[in-house]
């Protein structure tokens, strides 16, 4: 017999773990794994730009989600197809011409992870009440976080350890990807065993276009559009020139102008120090914002975003210098980074109105994600062009239009308390 319910302790964890892994596989372990192939940075920069393209266009396909089968089923193929999808990424590394087949798999996994964000976020809202829903948010953050902490600390340590071990780099990667993909497997089962069958989950009304396109059209009506847009694409310009490059200067050796460290060291200083940095910013972002509100505090959150990647310009005229300053720098900056990102996504939520909150902060989010995708179709260029000291100058700059914007957007004094 199907159960219409289930304790969400049983599934609320691993959905939103398997929600988090593979967009930090295609983000974040991917520019690691083509360095360590021998990928030039303009060519990472490039090509892995377009793998946030899913994340920045997924709200237009939301609606057949919705309309097609039920949320549990799109939950547990797609993570069927994203296990596919990884093994034979991960087997394409050991051919010849490696990046396009592993580029094209690497996509295929964006866009069926777009999918199951949208799917999974549906689920959670038809399995449980909403006092369930109140409770399990900080458990599914959570959760989505240890994902982010397993991709990026976890499985580059191991890559690291098998290149010393195999010494054979595409060998290493295969096996580090089919981990992930071995996991997304067990996911798969224990989904399919596991999920509840909601009443309320089925497929939606027939699509309802006109109104769809009307949400988009009242959104780029709304009055200072241009100001917030220019905002939201501009704010973290400078992040998103850097987030491509730092992996690759870590990396690099110190007669290229990086720092010569290991891909396990790597791991350890991102996925480990990095992360936990990253995350006490967001949570201690949130309870500042909270107290004091977001037109006082966007102006230091903004500069704590950006200040600190200057440490990249300090480590590329200090590359000898010890390691535990760079797991110190790199937190520093991955703390600002946390503070800066929480201050902006309540700028995000402020902005979405009452009507059409979901759908307004779906496209915001759309924006934010092609924000960070453009700056990466040069940066690797511009990097190699001018060296990492300068390239690391110029992304601090381009921060600077993006804050200029912050007085012209009309902050609320006070936060909502209902």
């Amino acid at each position: 017999m199907k159960k219409e319910y289930q304790n969400p302790w049983w599934f609320v964890p691993s959905t939103y773990f398997a929600e988090g892994l593979p967009y930090m596989l295609v983000n974040s372990l991917a520019v690691i794994m083509y360095k360590r192939m021998g990928v030039s940075n303009a060519e990472i920069a490039f090509w892995t730009s377009w793998l946030y393209l899913p994340w920045v266009i997924k709200m237009l396909w939301g609606p057949l989600v919705d309309t097609y089968s039920t949320k549990r089923n799109w939950v547990i193929y797609t993570q069927l197809f994203m296990t596919a999808a990884i093994f034979l990424c991960g087997f394409s590394l050991n051919i010849k011409s490696f990046l396009l087949p592993s580029l094209f798999f690497l996509l295929i996994i964006a866009f069926v992870s777009a999918t199951h964000d949208i799917a999974v976020d549906g689920f959670y809202m038809l399995s449980m009440s909403e006092k369930e829903q109140a409770f399990f948010v900080g458990i599914r953050a959570f959760f989505y976080r240890v994902a982010m902490l397993f991709t990026s600390g976890a499985l580059v340590i191991w890559a690291g350890w098998l290149e010393v071990k195999t010494g054979n780099i595409p060998r290493s990667w295969t096996l580090t990807l089919s981990i992930a993909a071995f996991i997304f497997l067990g996911m798969f089962f224990w989904h399919k065993i596991i999920l509840p069958y909601p009443k309320s989950d089925g497929p939606a009304a027939r699509i309802d276009w006109k109104s769809f396109c009307e949400v988009f059209i009242s959104y780029f009506k709304r009055k200072g559009i241009f100001i917030m847009l220019g905002f939201i694409l501009l704010y973290r310009f400078g992040e998103a020139m850097l987030v491509k490059l730092t992996s690759p200067f870590l990396l690099d050796e110190i007669a290229k102008g990086g720092l010569g460290i290991s891909t396990s060291q790597v791991g350890v200083i991102y996925g480990t120090v990095g992360l936990t940095a990253l995350i006490v910013g967001g949570i201690t972002g949130g309870l500042i914002i909270a107290k004091y509100g977001l037109k006082k505090t966007i102006w230091p959150m903004a500069l704590l975003l950006n200040l600190p990647d200057l440490v990249y310009v300090y480590m590329s005229c200090h590359q000898t210098l010890p390691q535990y300053w760079v797991y110190v720098l790199v937190a520093a900056e991955q703390l600002g980074y946390g503070l800066g990102t929480t201050a902006f996504m309540f700028y995000l939520i402020e902005i979405s109105g009452e009507k059409y909150k979901t759908s307004y902060f779906a496209i915001s989010t759309g924006i934010m994600a092609l924000g960070m995708m453009l700056p990466g179709f040069v940066s690797g260029l511009i990097q190699e062009h001018v060296g990492y000291k300068t390239f690391f100058i110029i992304a601090f700059l381009s921060s600077v239009p993006g804050m200029a914007l912050i007085p012209f957007l009309g902050l609320k004094e006070k936060l909502s308390e209902t």
